[in-house]
């Protein structure tokens, strides 16, 4: 699947049109590089954001490399970074997000359980999230997909300057910076 393959409702402002050819464009942060503090440091979202994330779309919209696998990247990544805000302790679903979890987990606890369960399988690098239809699922690599509700990348390079070789408090903590009001508008 491609960007453009996405239904007109669920295309992400990330995506323009140049002549016939698609321009990707990185989605603007809603908060400061220091603000996920100390859930993500300043210095981990630099690379992420401001070279990772950013070389996704630049290579893309050259030419560079592979088109699909830059794209899907670029594609990941604006889904990711929108949902994150300053971190709160004890942020917890709400509305649509808390009926979602509550009828496939029964509780958030048990949500965050089988969340961690999943993605600490997952052998290498790759994404874990949840779908519209309440399934955890995960992405190999980079691939495209328009059932992401709520999204965590599993790459090592988005929790080991932070955690170094405990991904499992990566995970613990990315939930104190989830903005569920953006999660909640995916499930609408």
């Amino acid at each position: 699947m491609k960007f453009t393959d996405l239904h007109e409702g669920s295309k992400p402002a990330s995506i323009l049109s140049i002549g016939n050819r698609p321009w990707l464009v990185r989605e603007q942060l809603s908060y400061e590089l220091d603000d996920l503090e100390p859930v993500l440091s300043e210095d981990a979202l630099k690379y992420h954001y401001n070279k990772l994330h950013k070389g996704y779309v630049e290579r893309y919209n050259a030419s560079e490399g592979d088109p699909d696998f830059n794209e899907a990247g670029a594609f990941l990544h604006n889904v990711l970074f929108p949902q994150f805000k300053k971190p709160v302790s004890g942020s917890r679903p709400h509305g649509i997000s808390s009926s979602l979890i509550m009828a496939h987990f029964e509780s958030f606890e048990n949500f965050k359980d089988k969340f961690k369960d999943v993605a600490m399988a997952i052998q290498g690098s790759g994404w874990v999230y949840l779908s519209k239809k309440g399934e955890i699922k995960t992405i190999v690599n980079h691939e495209i997909k328009n059932d992401i509700a709520l999204l965590v990348d599993w790459w090592e390079h988005a929790w080991v300057l932070d955690y170094q070789h405990d991904k499992g408090k990566y995970l613990d903590n990315i939930w104190r910076i989830i903005d569920w009001e953006v999660v909640n508008a995916r499930l609408v």
